[in-house]
């Protein structure tokens, strides 16, 4: 037993007439998200980052060549205020890991570009995040893994439309 299965027997034990599978499932979730969430954010330190600021740079270089895009496409991606948004480009650009540049398309607007220092620092981060998750998920099989994938993606399209 973990200290959600003792959690579920005591309502089980106090509210009988209810379904407890929802709750234990969901405090699983929660207190997997915390632990995950905290061996993650270690590694984010060790970059100096932390997840927001991993989140745009991680954003700007999956994007491909040449790694910029609106602040308006960064918006989409997270889920996060404009606000938010501009906040994390200003303190992303006072470390010199990002850059403003005029949109040659729109001459109203501008686009956000990794530096090359923002480059070098998200690529050493990605590799030692993925290698993070790989730890963090070596419980579990590869059969394993493609099962909880697809039962979260399940899940998740409830909240998130494809």
């Amino acid at each position: 037993m973990d200290r959600v299965d003792r959690i579920s027997a005591q309502w089980q034990r106090e509210r009988p007439e209810i379904d407890h599978d929802a709750m234990a499932l969901i405090g699983r979730l929660s207190r997997l998200s915390r632990h995950l969430g905290q061996a993650m954010d270690k590694t984010f330190a060790a970059h100096d980052l932390n997840a927001a600021s991993f989140d745009v740079l991680a954003t700007l270089r999956r994007s491909g060549v040449p790694y910029r895009l609106s602040p308006g496409d960064l918006l989409a991606t997270t889920m996060v205020t404009s606000g938010t948004m501009t906040h994390r480009i200003d303190r992303l650009e006072r470390e010199g890991l990002v850059t403003r540049i005029g949109n040659p398309e729109d001459a109203r607007s501008v686009l956000i570009e990794l530096t090359p220092e923002g480059r070098a620092r998200i690529d050493a981060a990605v590799t030692d995040h993925t290698a993070t998750q790989t730890r963090l998920a070596a419980g579990l099989t590869a059969e394993e893994r493609a099962q909880m994938t697809g039962l979260l993606r399940k899940l998740l399209s409830g909240f998130e439309p494809g």
